[in-house]
């Protein structure tokens, strides 16, 4: 179990609509990652299964997309993230002892926003 390194991706438009669908096409087309999962594309999410890194279903809260042949990360992906680890949309099933990491995670991004994250308001 492990939460991905801090990519310090740029940030999309704030208005930018987010669909995790069609960005997780977007991210694996560009990642050359049909097939299975990889580094390129573990980076537009911000926790994974260290035990199953093969399976795409190891990969939890997405918040990037590729945007002009570039990933970057979305502000609706940062907060939709951010709200499902409030318990928005019944949570994320993730190791108790990760959810700092993760919310840690995500706090760098919003501050990149320029905003606090919802546990910190």
């Amino acid at each position: 179990m492990t939460v991905t390194r801090f990519q310090d991706l740029p940030l999309a438009d704030r208005d930018r609509d987010w669909d995790a669908d069609e960005a997780d096409k977007h991210v694996r087309a560009w990642a050359g990652a049909e097939e299975a999962p990889n580094a390129k594309y573990r980076d537009a999410h911000v926790w994974y299964d260290g035990d199953d890194p093969e399976n795409f279903g190891s990969y939890k809260l997405p918040i990037a997309d590729v945007i002009g042949g570039e990933l970057k990360a979305v502000p609706r992906a940062i907060m939709a993230a951010g709200g499902v680890m409030q318990g928005a949309r019944g949570g994320v099933d993730v190791p108790k002892d990760e959810v700092d990491r993760i919310k840690s995670h995500l706090a760098k991004y919003y501050a990149k926003m320029g905003e606090e994250p919802p546990w910190e308001r």
